[in-house]
């Protein structure tokens, strides 16, 4: 990367910073219903609606979680339009079924119940709805939707995407595996239902990766160069949050109260990476997601160390920072920082989460994802220090050997 592309970028990273605060910036309203979801849908009704659109996930139908809401709904007299097909990394597909079912039973607001997929799913329906003649390839970037979307009520069922205070929705093209980010503030949902019960039956593995996502939200935007004074305190909130109980909420997670700190700390690094953003953690993470289905908050949290340790003294400063806020001492920003990327690692290890992603990525494949997660960091992410190609594909090399380079390895050994 030369001289000229460095300071084109930081330009425009410079020109979003200051054009940011005359932004329509804002936060969803938090409910504090006291029958949880149940009550939701009474709630729904009292604003003037009479019917709605409920976008979850196989899963969570499985487990039965929806079903305070449709019976809700059946009592209140508000008629419930179900969506339950949203796939990891939900794509323009699914999107434009939900659209379909919005419209065909003349919906006027959204329920998105579930974790990131489910919520980035909602999102885009509503973008549609608000913007007909665009469809979702042409709304890929930042500030192309520009309209009110349909009253939007987020119900995160895991702690780590955020996805409830964000103005992201990302969704994956099936045909050609890019996954396209559509940023606007218009997607920030008008309400937010933080209800810890509803993450207390998650399997293991969704706990910790989860929240591991919430944690690379909250220090990509914490260390980037986007940062506001309320972008800074909401990313350490988050990260004491998440130091102090994600591996609680791992080992139980009956732990009502880890479970609730959990999504408060999830929903603050939401609001800090929604206007300060992520960096090449999210870039690359977006890229396997989007080739392999791979999970977002498993490739976060594999990815998160790996970028960390190649940033070095760049981010020394920030991360001692966050290390004296979660109680790890040193006697230099250096060796407190280290402290703190090896406690990231050490976290990972306790949950069962792997240093690499092996036997996944294919050799062919790696070009087109380092110039996919090249372009979509370059010129938006506001990174404390560059890569060029070159960089991300060693880095795709370190964190994600592709099969015939470890088959060659293999045999050579």
């Amino acid at each position: 990367m030369n001289i000229f592309q460095k300071a084109w970028y930081r330009t425009y990273q410079k020109t979003i910073y200051i054009v940011s605060p005359f932004l329509k910036w804002r936060q969803p309203q938090l409910l504090n219903l006291e029958g949880g979801i149940a009550d939701l849908p009474k709630f729904i009704k009292d604003k003037g609606f009479d019917s709605v659109l409920l976008v979850t996930d196989p899963m969570l139908m499985k487990l039965g979680m929806p079903k305070p809401i449709l019976d809700g709904c059946e009592n209140v007299g508000l008629h419930c339009a179900l969506f339950s097909e949203v796939c990891p990394n939900p794509t323009i597909d699914i999107v434009e079924q939900a659209l379909q079912k919005y419209k065909d039973e003349k919906c006027q607001c959204i329920i998105a119940l579930g974790g990131g997929s489910s919520m980035d799913c909602a999102k885009a329906v509503g973008a549609r709805v608000a913007k007909p003649n665009k469809q979702i390839p042409q709304m890929k970037g930042i500030l192309k939707v520009g309209k009110k979307l349909p009253t939007l009520v987020a119900i995160p069922t895991t702690a780590g995407t955020g996805s409830e205070t964000t103005l992201a929705a990302v969704i994956t093209n099936s045909q050609t595996h890019e996954k396209y980010a559509i940023n606007d503030h218009a997607l920030i949902p008008e309400y937010a239902l933080l209800d810890a019960t509803l993450t207390t039956g998650l399997p293991k593995h969704i706990t910790s990766t989860t929240g591991m996502d919430a944690l690379t939200h909250a220090v990509e935007a914490y260390i980037g160069k986007g940062n506001t004074r309320q972008t800074k305190a909401d990313a350490e909130k988050a990260v004491k949050l998440i130091f102090d109980n994600l591996v609680t909420a791992y080992n139980d997670g009956q732990n009502l109260e880890a479970r609730e700190s959990m999504l408060k700390g999830a929903f603050y690094a939401g609001a800090a990476f929604t206007r300060a953003y992520v960096g090449y953690v999210h870039a690359m993470a977006h890229t396997m997601g989007g080739f392999y289905h791979t999970p977002h908050g498993l490739a976060n949290s594999v990815i998160l160390p790996h970028i960390l340790d190649w940033f070095g003294s760049s981010i020394y400063k920030k991360l001692a920072k966050l290390a004296d806020i979660v109680g790890i001492d040193g006697d230099s920003a250096e060796v407190k920082a280290k402290k703190f990327i090896q406690a990231i690692k050490d976290m990972n290890k306790a949950m069962d989460i792997p240093e690499k992603i092996e036997n996944v990525v294919e050799e062919k494949d790696l070009p087109t994802m380092v110039d996919r997660a090249y372009a979509e960091a370059h010129p938006l992410y506001p990174v404390p220090k560059f890569m060029n190609k070159k960089d991300l594909e060693n880095m795709f090399r370190q964190v994600c050997p592709p099969k015939s380079e470890g088959a060659n390895s293999s045999e050579q050994e």
